[in-house]
């Protein structure tokens, strides 16, 4: 006896039909037509079925402070850091808590199951790091929430940096971070990436590097990234994210930096709705986005995600914890709008960004966790022109979340009809 069949379900292969037979919160089966006995059966209808959504780049203890102790003015990347700066002497310990819980309920009804997180170490006090493994702990039933160390003030430009990201890494934190740019120099940037890289090394730990978030084009830490990852036979667990100077630099650079990227290992998260926010703001115009090369790092074999990066906080007013919605904004700044393309960009916020993260379990095979989601869409070009409604989030075979079909009243020659999505008709 089955505990949970899917019947009549899509796959983001384009496969339909299909059942998806779940025991003890594994996929046990995925064929089509199955008829087997379970507790419980559930006609998809022909919706997309997908594995979770991923989000492999956050800021979960700076979410929902938008405001504190002001508002961004200016909308600037610096500002924002100045911002974080004045809030953090103001930060309490439950109130990060109790942001991060609300964050991580909006996100389970959006399907989205895993997060990685980066977290301030520049305060000695550890108060953020200590409040997010708190919060990594509550949700672990219902979400895999990563963490990341991440020096925001620098690690070798703020007092104590090297120090305060050991500690956290003691404490817990899973994944070692930096942010080479925003070091004294470019000599400094350098210097905190082969450190970091090297106590990534000794530690048996994953690297994820804010990595030239900046219009200058010679800033090209990507690069020391890189190579520190081939030195240090640290190849597939290293992230460089943002990587928006990339999108200014010169082609003949470029064409060298790809291949080194790709041979070294390294993926790159972009983060869609942030790079073209901060980005591009001392241009008059034309004003450039910021977004680094996706389709070109992916025709490359780069494993390319994307993260949401900010949801209302000193960075960025806006966001709902929709990881389509950040798909949708990749694919227009890319101009990824073949069929293909927009497939690439469903892919950058699910099996991609798992990949980053290293998730095990993930996917719709047999063995899988039986963690999905079920989109009132057809196929994934409509679930991201949609940014569909999603239907039912399971993880591990446990029904989290559900929404009521959504329908749209309309108003034709002055009769009034409802429209319903139905899946199951095809034209």
């Amino acid at each position: 006896m089955l505990d949970l069949l899917l019947t009549n379900a899509t796959l983001p292969d384009g496969r339909s039909g299909m059942s998806i037979a779940v025991l003890a919160g594994k996929i046990v089966e995925v064929t089509p037509g199955l008829q087997a006995a379970a507790n419980e059966t559930v006609d998809a209808a022909g919706c997309l079925i997908t594995p979770p959504f991923c989000d492999p780049h956050f800021h979960m203890d700076a979410t929902l402070s938008y405001g504190q102790p002001r508002v961004n003015e200016s909308g600037t990347l610096l500002e924002g850091i100045a911002l974080w700066g004045e809030l953090k002497p103001l930060l309490k310990a439950e109130h990060i808590i109790e942001r991060a819980l609300t964050y991580c309920d909006w996100a389970v009804a959006k399907g989205l199951l895993a997060v990685r997180s980066h977290v301030d170490t520049s305060d000695p006090s550890m108060l953020p790091v200590e409040a997010l493994l708190e919060v990594k702990k509550r949700v672990a039933g219902y979400i895999d929430l990563q963490l990341v160390a991440f020096p925001q003030d620098g690690v070798l430009r703020a007092p104590g940096g090297v120090e305060n990201l050991k500690r956290a890494l003691d404490l817990g934190v899973d994944v070692v971070g930096g942010i080479p740019h925003f070091e004294r120099t470019m000599s400094e940037g350098a210097a905190s990436v082969r450190l970091l890289c090297e106590l990534a090394a000794e530690r048996g730990k994953l690297v994820d590097m804010h990595c030239d978030e900046t219009d200058d084009p010679l800033s090209r830490h990507i690069e020391t990234l890189a190579f520190e990852a081939q030195r240090l036979g640290l190849k597939g667990r290293v992230n460089g994210s943002h990587c928006t100077s990339m999108h200014s630099m010169d082609n003949y650079y470029v064409s060298k930096l790809l291949p080194l990227i790709a041979e070294s290992g390294v993926s790159v998260i972009a983060n869609p709705l942030i790079n073209i926010t901060l980005q591009g703001r001392h241009d008059t115009y034309p004003k450039r986005r910021g977004m680094t090369r996706v389709p070109e790092l992916m025709a490359a074999g780069v494993n390319v995600a994307f993260g949401h990066d900010c949801v209302m906080d000193p960075w960025y007013g806006m966001g709902s914890a929709d990881m389509l919605e950040v798909a949708h904004m990749g694919l227009h700044v890319a101009q990824m709008t073949s069929q293909s393309g927009i497939k690439a960009c469903f892919d950058a916020v699910t099996t991609n960004a798992a990949r980053v993260m290293h998730l095990e379990g993930y996917g719709l095979e047999a063995g899988c966790d039986a963690s999905f989601v079920m989109l009132q869409a057809r196929d994934v070009v409509e679930a991201v022109r949609l940014r569909a409604n999603r239907l039912k989030v399971w993880r591990k075979g446990k029904l989290l979340a559900q929404t009521p079909v959504m329908q749209a009243a309309l108003a034709v020659s002055g009769r009034p009809a409802t429209v319903t999505f139905q899946p199951e008709r095809r034209n």
